[in-house]
């Protein structure tokens, strides 16, 4: 049975003439009684009765007829949700974030996207740097904007999208205030609020090491909003990226000497066919007019 057979079948049923219904179906009358011969041979019945000029439905056709038309309802509705798919009225992205990145930075960029495509939805989620790759690998999700001090494996495409600084965030009154730069070897001494999530946590902890910067480890937390707080609180200095939204109560100056940048990337997996409205969001991500870092080179 094919979906032929079924349009040919319900047009019968609907003429009530063969004829008829071969022209509502664009075809020639023999072609069509073939088919209806061909699908009663398959359901193993007669479906119509002809008794002289007058066609009538037999009980075994009047069966049928809902479920067959309910199979080619069906087929309509699929090839309808798939045109919306493919136009972008009907799709969506799940875009992991990783969770270091200031949200701040990528309003503007959904924001357009939704603008020009509000028949696509996005799902975010949030997670730690080596989590999102597995995910992307796994297929869980289709993108990732991420940075990666060790840069991404072969498996995944990586298109870079800004970079910025890392800075030191202290409280107001601090003595880094009047600093325009801060070098790494003056957070010695300093109580130190660790960002359990940060990827670069290793990496900044070896160059305070080289520096002979030894800053006391007062308080670790996942929390972003938890360690800007008690920064603001007068506990302790934090280093955070640039572009993470700032809390009242909290100044920050470039870390230098040595200066520490990261590379932010959208990310994905290498050779995996995107969707329209993945490929889509990749085009936009990749013109999108990234600022630039606020911080030139600063003198020690």
């Amino acid at each position: 049975m094919d979906i032929h057979h079924i349009r040919y079948f319900l047009a019968v049923c609907e003429t009530l003439n063969f004829t008829r219904a071969a022209e509502k179906c664009n075809v020639t009358q023999p072609a069509l009684s073939r088919a209806i011969q061909q699908l009663e041979e398959e359901v193993g019945g007669l479906l119509f009765r002809r008794e002289r000029n007058l066609t009538h439905v037999t009980d075994l056709g009047l069966l049928m007829k809902p479920r067959l038309q309910q199979v080619l309802d069906g087929l309509s509705e699929v090839k309808r949700d798939a045109k919306r798919f493919l136009t972008l009225e009907d799709a969506n992205i799940t875009l992991g974030i990783m969770c270091t990145i200031g949200p701040r930075r990528l309003t503007g960029l959904i924001a357009e996207f939704g603008r020009r495509f509000p028949g696509v939805s996005i799902k975010l989620i949030e997670g730690v740097a080596k989590d999102l790759a597995g995910k992307i690998e796994a297929g869980e999700i289709d993108l990732a904007i991420m940075a990666n001090p060790d840069g991404f494996s072969d498996r995944i495409d990586a298109h870079s999208l800004y970079g910025e600084r890392f800075v030191i965030a202290f409280p107001e009154q601090h003595r880094f205030a009047a600093m325009n730069g801060i070098p790494m070897r003056e957070i010695h001494g300093e109580s130190y609020l660790r960002r359990i999530n940060c990827e670069y946590r290793d990496h900044l902890s070896k160059i305070a090491d080289e520096c002979h910067a030894d800053a006391p480890l007062a308080f670790a937390s996942e929390r972003e909003d938890w360690i800007q707080n008690m920064v603001a609180g007068g506990l302790g200095i934090c280093i955070i990226p640039e572009f993470s939204a700032v809390i009242p109560g909290i100044q920050i100056r470039p870390l230098i000497d040595p200066d520490v940048s990261r590379d932010v990337s959208l990310v994905w997996m290498a050779g995996r066919r995107h969707s329209p409205a993945v490929a889509a969001f990749v085009k936009m991500a990749r013109s999108h007019p990234w600022p630039e870092s606020q911080y030139a080179p600063v003198a020690a």
